[in-house]
């Protein structure tokens, strides 16, 4: 059988006040042509179908025709939300969503009650297992893995045996027979982060090894690392990646969907199918005159500008005026000690939240980790848009 392994869509995400529900509505269509040109059996989409957990009815409505379109032409569709999804919407419209085709997993859920999907494919005849694990949040992980495994949480405190347990109570329910799939979106210790995703839920204790998923899964779909690959593991495990440039940290990112072929017994076989449809993003640098006049070179691209000469008064203005498309402008850090004026960003590393509060700790005087534990968990509860039971 065939499946397209796709992920992290951000529908809805607008980039420096840009909207760009244009592009990923090409994006969309480029995808579903390739899954109906490939005849595939499946179409599994690994979290973050939207930028916000409240998404417009725009962005929405895009989703929605794409995925119609794709049950229209038999094709098995499976959703599971991501960090940025609210999960319990997801669930309001699962039975909806279910009456068109379209399988919708906000929640983690025993496999006797929803948490493996299987079907037969079309194009074979085989039997197929998916085991779906929508994104946990710490605290939910704990719950889930009551529900699920019937682990005491008291007796098990790291996040990635949580998962672990998990996972082992979905795939209990592979059968040698099928093709066995596990759908997830998380992070895998030792994956490379495209440059889009939210940091606050992806380190810290937000990450679990390649090596809890079984030997028995033909094929690991995960999403919410927004970079293009394969991780080492048992069995074949991987991120499909975003399928266009969400933000200029993935402006160098090889944009694909995952062409999967698998059989009972039959290691899976993985293509990468490019995805073109979308602005390219691109950071450039220079003086205000050397940029603007290479301002044909540039095209349609977005622009980050990087400034190599001091700031001064309507920098912003003359670069804007010569290039509209510039999205973002910064001082390069050698130019910068004049002051970045009129509302110049100065390029230096970015932080996380939990680093800032760190840092803030330490400046006044205070040293104790059970601070920055509750940090992380309010931040956590703040950011996060997978709702709890």
């Amino acid at each position: 059988m065939k499946f397209l392994h796709t992920s992290d869509w951000h529908i809805g995400k607008i980039l420096k006040g840009r909207n760009r529900l244009d592009e990923q509505a090409a994006a969309l269509s480029e995808m579903t042509q390739i899954a109906l040109g490939n005849e595939v059996d499946a179409v599994l989409i690994a979290g973050d179908i939207y930028e916000h957990s409240a998404p417009s009815a725009d962005a929405q409505k895009l989703v929605v025709r794409t995925l119609m379109q794709l049950a229209r032409r038999n094709i098995e569709v499976v959703v599971i939300a991501g960090n940025h999804d609210h999960g319990a919407t997801f669930e309001a419209y699962k039975p909806l969503m279910g009456v068109a085709g379209i399988h919708v997993y906000g929640q983690a859920r025993p496999a006797d009650k929803g948490g493996v999907l299987t079907f037969r494919a079309k194009s074979t005849n085989e039997p197929v297992n998916v085991a779906v694990l929508p994104f946990l949040s710490r605290r939910y992980a704990v719950r889930a893995a009551e529900i699920i495994a019937n682990t005491p949480s008291q007796n098990v405190g790291a996040y990635d045996q949580l998962v672990r347990d998990v996972l082992g109570g979905l795939t209990a329910a592979f059968t040698p027979d099928a093709v066995n799939i596990v759908m997830a979106h998380l992070t895998c210790t030792g994956g490379a982060f495209g440059g889009g995703e939210r940091a606050a839920q992806s380190i810290m204790e937000y990450h679990v090894p390649a090596a809890i998923f079984p030997v028995e899964a033909h094929y690991v779909a995960l999403g919410h690392l927004h970079r293009r690959q394969r991780i080492p593991a048992a069995c074949p495990v991987h991120y499909s990646g975003s399928p266009y440039p969400v933000d200029f940290g993935e402006q160098d990112n090889s944009h694909v969907v995952c062409l999967v072929e698998a059989a009972p017994g039959t290691p899976a076989q993985v293509m990468d199918v490019p995805v073109t449809a979308g602005r390219r993003l691109r950071t450039v640098e220079g003086t205000v005159a050397g940029l603007i006049a290479d301002r044909a070179a540039y095209g349609e691209d977005y622009l980050r500008l990087v400034v190599t000469q001091p700031a001064y008064a309507g920098l912003r203005d003359d670069l804007t005026e010569a290039l509209p498309n510039a999205l973002e402008i910064r001082i390069h850090p050698e130019h910068a000690s004049s002051g970045a004026k009129a509302g110049m960003a100065v390029d230096r590393p970015a932080m996380t939240p939990a680093q800032l509060f760190t840092d803030y700790c330490h400046s006044v005087g205070v040293s104790d980790a059970r601070i920055v534990d509750l940090f992380n968990e309010l931040h956590d509860d703040l950011t996060r848009s997978t709702a709890h039971p």
